[in-house]
């Protein structure tokens, strides 16, 4: 029989009632292992009543009880991390080394949230007219939607929930539905750490429950991580409902390299940021732009790199990358290697071919490797969210800068030099909300934020780190004047002078 995820809503499992669900498949195997149930328009209303209840409470809940809480989760996190990964990779296909860095990267976000104490405090102004005092406070929103991607299914999730409920909001989790199970293990182990039932509810499904929340009088606010086109459709939808949102979409990272740089540090970068994941993150390096004549000498060290990547089932500690999620992304990412040569770039690796002995079903792709890539090609101008690695040639650093900034995303970018003045001319000019000086994947710690510009984020706030906090508050500023107590009606005795 096959197993079935189902939603956790008010502390418990409830079973799907719409009668519908989606497949879950093993990427290593290509088969089905896990059916999920799909949120129906009532599930929906009943996820966000079950949060709204849990709000009366939490929402006036101490600093101390939300912190207790959050220390227990922590420690919990902490000791079922392997088990985490088991399920990040059974379903996504990642292997098991990079699922533990994913929960890792997580865990940041709940240690700050251990800490939302110091994030909360407020501002005083005292005696900003005669016994005029004035204050700044933060508070909590109510009902917070978090829609999260299949790439990183608990970092991406827990870069918002806890936070959120730290701030004193609670939280309803729509995961992706290709790999569902992640999403529930953190709500279990939440409420094993004490959190109240209604806090965090996770509700699996399709558009039907992402139109659902964006349309909910009772959410107040969203967070989305996903591709531009969804994420323009959740700030548009989402902030026409009166809602505040958050939508970080897709990428086009590009590595600039200039002929000074260290060529073994920039290939080996390469490499890793191309391929980790198998390229299935906002983050990966897609494009390298290799200045003057270093070019040729670049390409060959990427290729003797990549050649030698083992690719397996991701349960397999020698595997160094792992299948696509899907069959059928699987196919669309060749159709990008395939379409290469006919846009007149120049196939240095082609990982089309590529499968796995005893495991031919899987999803499985090798490295590419595209040289001499155009602007003007389908390979360089679309986020292809999988091992293809695209090298283009400029011959100035003015050239590089240009071709970079012409780009309509701008989420991540590097720059690879032995050069401090470039470096900071760089991290100035550059078009980009997160940018790396000999570091290939800039991604921030968790106290500073996450986020990119132009079409890779819709709204005003990063995520995770003061943004973050900013973003699950709402700012309140109160003006207090009190008489002296001396000026009591007569009458009326407090012991204090009246001669004063």
């Amino acid at each position: 029989m096959t197993k079935t995820v189902n939603h956790w809503i008010g502390g418990k499992t409830v079973e799907g009632t719409s009668g519908k669900y989606g497949p879950v498949t093993d990427p290593a195997t290509g088969a089905v292992t896990t059916q999920v149930a799909l949120a129906s328009t009532e599930e929906v209303d009943a996820a966000v009543a079950a949060a709204k209840a849990a709000y009366a409470t939490w929402g006036t809940s101490s600093l101390a009880q939300r912190t207790t809480i959050l220390f227990r989760y922590r420690a919990l996190l902490d000791a079922h991390r392997d088990d985490i990964a088991a399920l990040i990779t059974a379903e996504h296909g990642k292997v098991h080394s990079d699922a533990l860095g994913e929960v890792a990267r997580g865990l940041e976000i709940v240690e700050l949230a251990c800490g939302i104490t110091t994030q909360l405090k407020g501002e005083l102004s005292t005696q900003v007219s005669s016994r005029v005092d004035v204050s700044s406070i933060r508070q909590s929103i109510g009902v917070v939607a978090g829609i999260t991607p299949f790439n990183f299914p608990a970092m991406v999730p827990m870069w918002m929930f806890p936070l959120a409920i730290a701030c004193g909001n609670t939280f309803v989790l729509k995961p992706s539905e290709k790999d569902p199970s992640a999403a529930n293990l953190l709500a279990e182990l939440a409420a094993e750490a004490g959190l109240p039932d209604g806090v965090l509810n996770v509700l699996h499904g399709d558009k039907v429950a992402v139109d659902g929340l964006l349309n909910h009088p009772d959410v107040a606010a969203v967070s989305f991580v996903g591709s531009t086109p969804i994420a323009r459709y959740i700030h548009a939808t989402a902030s026409a409902n009166g809602k505040r949102v958050q939508a970080l979409g897709g990428a086009k990272n590009h590595m600039l390299v200039l002929p000074d740089a260290d060529l073994d540090a920039a290939a080996d970068a390469a490499v890793s940021a191309a391929y980790g994941s198998a390229g299935e993150r906002c983050m990966a390096i897609s494009a390298v732009v290799a200045v003057g004549a270093v070019g040729d000498e670049l390409v060959a060290k990427i290729r003797e790199r990549a050649e030698k990547i083992k690719i397996g089932p991701g349960n397999d500690p020698t595997s160094e990358m792992g299948p696509l999620i899907t069959a059928a992304h699987r196919d669309k990412v060749a159709s990008y290697v395939t379409g290469a040569v006919a846009q007149g770039a120049e196939v240095v690796l082609d990982g089309t071919g590529h499968t796995v002995e005893g495991f031919e079903d899987g999803h499985w792709i090798g490295l590419s490797l595209l040289d001499k890539v155009s602007t003007d090609s389908d390979a360089y101008k679309d986020e292809i969210f999988g091992p293809v690695l695209c090298v283009l040639r400029v011959e100035t650093y003015d050239d590089g800068i240009a071709l970079m900034n012409a780009s309509p995303f701008g989420n991540g970018t590097a720059i690879f030099t032995r050069d401090g003045g470039a470096a900071r001319r760089f991290q100035l000019e550059v078009e980009a909300g997160m940018v790396g000086v000999n570091v290939p994947i800039p991604v921030p710690v968790g106290y500073h934020s996450f986020g990119g510009w132009k079409d890779s984020l819709f709204g005003d706030h990063h995520i995770y780190g003061n943004d973050g906090v900013h973003f699950y508050t709402r700012g309140k500023v109160v003006t207090t004047r009190w008489p002296d107590p001396a000026d009591a009606p007569a009458g009326v005795d407090l012991g204090f002078p009246r001669n004063h």
